[in-house]
């Protein structure tokens, strides 16, 4: 498995017949099954996202929704600011990339979107060590799939 891409399911809660909670409850398990030694979830409802990986692995999943411009202000950094077209699907997935490298990094509410630099925007995907893929998930939502390289 070594330099290997995680392992990424998503579970789509109206197909499992299960509600907001019982799609967290699904994911938990679904996590703790794959038996990696780094897992992640994201939720959306009515989708839960998961990341499994022998290294550090971070996910995230967003629904496309407007934002206002001081949304925009709170999470680029200013060279992102002249990179990122002001539109929903664009801000979604600059937020979603950040959320699953601070993920990957280990926790989210340690890192400050205004000085974490996107996945976006690294060549090839790739950071020293680290890589970074957006995920089609659905129309309506966006996926981010951050993780440190092995090997």
């Amino acid at each position: 498995m070594s330099g290997s891409k995680p392992q990424v399911r998503l579970i789509d809660a109206r197909e499992a017949g299960v509600d907001a909670r019982g799609l967290q409850v699904l994911a938990r398990g679904a996590a703790a099954a794959t038996g990696a030694p780094y897992t992640s979830r994201s939720y959306r409802f009515p989708f839960a996202l998961i990341a499994a990986h022998e290294a550090p692995v971070g996910v995230d999943l967003e629904r496309v929704e407007p934002f206002d411009a001081d949304f925009l202000e709170s999470i680029c950094t200013p060279r992102e600011r002249g990179l990122v077209p002001a539109h929903a699907r664009a801000l979604t997935s600059l937020w979603s990339s950040k959320e699953a490298l601070a993920k990957a990094l280990g926790d989210a509410v340690l890192y400050d979107p205004r000085r974490l630099d996107s996945p976006m925007f690294w060549p090839g995907g790739e950071a020293g060590p680290w890589r970074a893929v957006p995920l089609d998930v659905a129309p309506s939502h966006n996926g981010w799939l951050c993780w440190r390289s092995v090997g």
